[in-house]
């Protein structure tokens, strides 16, 4: 009897373990390690091929696709939707991004029977408005979730016309077709708030004339109060609500002197693009991404590769310059365990869209099936060792 009991907690373990090792193909992507990625699929007007590798303990980073129907009423518009959420502090308002974000954009569609910036301007304002609620019923019980934020890039393609919106660094950036050449030119498309660019330095100044220490030179980076690099973001809820930036929120989120405005923003800045034939595709990533390629360096990777597994590319190009800053091997890289990574580089998401000009022609009449998925990553407690394939 006792040994059956045992043969079944065996093969129990080997199940879950198998379940993070799991390096077969799927509708839902495939698992290696650290990695996760699905090589190619379709959206309503293209393919797409995206991938995820995690850094922190828990995996910060949270993304998602959608094509289909962008109305609640099922009805139309039709369009695909990419979600890049990248948290900090924490993976809670990511996840909620991921969890409630799409489903303000239906609402707001299916409200004003059409896709537009006002819409997208709806769902980000009732996203933010949800997770500050959830921060107050928390607030007696876990004071910390008012210190957890997220960048948000979201993306939607409809009747022919590309939306862009940004909260903080993640970042869009279009290949576009030089005829002459045959080369793929690399067109960023999102506006970025990280305090070490000029300009959103000037902004903050501008929104805070009386506060000489709105941005802090810290460490040789530049920070807003000397706590946090981006300007916007969903939550961060401590930085926007001054009833929140007190005991029992931790001392080092705590300001000094109270504030009477808002010192972070979770207004996003949007760009409305309508597609050209010479649009190629689009790279929506996380700033990990960022930090190891340029712009153009990602567009060519793409361009020069095969579509097929083109996230899981720029990943590993990622990688291999991160590991090259530390003068390290990229195989030793990919041994050190998460938690440790997050010293050698940040979690990094990766979504390529690809845009069929056939289909974008003729966007307002396409109907398709439903698509939705999530970028994955190994979601286990804080300080337990993920399997490795």
């Amino acid at each position: 009897m006792l040994s059956r009991l045992i043969d079944l907690l065996k093969a129990c373990w080997r199940g879950s373990l198998d379940r993070h090792r799991h390096t077969g193909s799927n509708a839902g992507g495939r698992q290696d390690g650290l990695l996760w990625y699905k090589d190619s699929g379709h959206h309503l007007i293209g393919d797409f091929s995206m991938a995820v590798v995690q850094a922190n303990n828990l995996l910060e980073d949270q993304s998602q696709i959608e094509s289909g129907s962008l109305s609640l009423l099922g009805s139309g518009p039709y369009g695909t939707s990419i979600g890049v959420y990248d948290g900090h502090g924490g993976p809670e308002t990511s996840r909620y991004i991921n969890d409630n974000l799409f489903q303000h954009l239906k609402r707001f569609t299916a409200e004003q029977n059409g896709m537009s910036v006002d819409v997208i301007q709806k769902a980000f304002r009732a996203t933010e408005e949800g997770f500050l609620s959830l921060v107050a019923k928390q607030w007696a019980m876990n004071p910390q979730m008012a210190a957890v934020g997220s960048c948000c890039l979201v993306g939607v393609i409809c009747d022919g016309t590309l939306y862009v919106a940004n909260l903080g660094d993640s970042r869009a950036v279009l290949a576009r077709l030089v005829k002459a050449t045959g080369e793929a030119l690399a067109v960023q498309l999102s506006t970025e708030h990280n305090a070490s660019i000029e300009s959103v330095r000037h902004e903050l100044h501008s929104m805070h004339p009386d506060d000489s220490q709105i941005v802090v030179l810290k460490h040789n980076v530049w920070r807003v109060k000397g706590l946090i690099q981006i300007s916007r973001s969903i939550g961060d809820i401590y930085l926007k609500k001054a009833e929140y930036n007190r005991q029992p929120l931790y001392a080092k989120f705590r300001l000094r002197e109270p504030f009477t405005r808002p010192i972070l923003s979770s207004e996003p800045s949007i760009l409305q693009h309508k597609l050209e034939p010479l649009d190629q595709f689009i790279i929506f990533a996380s700033d990990g991404l960022w930090e190891h390629l340029s712009n153009q360096e990602a567009v060519d990777i793409v361009q020069n590769g095969n579509r097929n597994g083109s996230g899981r590319r720029l990943v590993k190009a990622a990688l291999q310059e991160a590991a090259k800053k530390r003068e390290m091997r990229y195989s030793d890289l990919n041994k050190i365990d998460r938690g440790v990574r997050r010293h050698f580089h940040d979690d990094i998401t990766v979504i390529v869209t690809f845009l069929d000009s056939n289909l974008v022609s003729r966007a307002s009449s396409l109907r398709g099936p439903t698509l939705s998925i999530r970028g994955g990553g190994i979601h286990l407690p804080a300080n337990t060792l993920a399997p490795c394939a």
